[in-house]
């Protein structure tokens, strides 16, 4: 079972990775489709298209180097390649703190929105930082559960798609109240699940 379930991650990490990789790169390279269901003009398009790449591609990082981080079994068959992993891992959601602030303030469904991303940002990033700070202090328990709290919070994205699938495209809400229940939830969702394993010490 703890096995099924470190292997299930890596597969929805992968796929997960491919969805994002295509739709954002071969299908709509300009961002067109999701540039329209925006309520708010953008200042400087071609800036926003730059961070929101780059934004894209650092979260691929992270989601590639993620599952292989907090895996058990990979761990302790390669302790150099866990620390260079990490290392990747780290650096990736540091360098998207910025291009995740600066495409938070254009975010659809206004200030709310923007709120809800800054908060997802935020604890994205002192996980993730807390998670390196431990392992330098030798303290490998309370490292291992940052860094899943961190994990976590990388699916936060694939969330937003499912919850907003679910309200608007199920329930018919206004897409602008979906995608901000979705932005609120995604976190929340995702740092419940992994204190839920946290709690209960389930292995990856």
């Amino acid at each position: 079972m703890k096995r099924n379930i470190g292997i299930l991650l890596i597969i929805v990490s992968i796929m997960w990775v491919l969805h994002t990789f295509s739709k954002n790169f071969m299908v709509d390279p300009t961002f067109e489709k999701f540039i329209s269901k925006k309520d708010l003009l953008l200042a400087d398009e071609s800036l926003w298209i730059f961070m929101i790449r780059l934004h894209i591609l650092l979260a691929i990082i992270s989601l590639l180097t993620g599952p292989l981080g907090v895996m058990k079994k990979i761990r302790i068959k390669s302790m150099i390649f866990h620390r260079w992993n990490g290392r990747f891992y780290v650096l990736s959601i540091i360098l998207n703190f910025i291009p995740g602030l600066y495409v938070s303030f254009f975010a659809t469904g206004g200030w709310l929105s923007t709120i809800g991303f800054l908060i997802l940002n935020s604890l994205w990033l002192a996980t993730t930082c807390l998670g390196y700070w431990n392992i330098k202090k030798q303290k490998v328990m309370l490292h291992s559960q940052w860094m899943i709290r961190s994990f976590f919070l990388s699916f936060s994205n694939m969330l937003i798609y499912i919850i907003v699938a679910i309200t608007y495209n199920l329930i018919n809400m206004p897409y602008e109240i979906s995608y901000i229940i979705a932005v609120w939830l995604c976190w929340m969702i995702n740092l419940l699940v992994a204190e839920i394993i946290i709690r209960k010490k389930i292995c990856l």
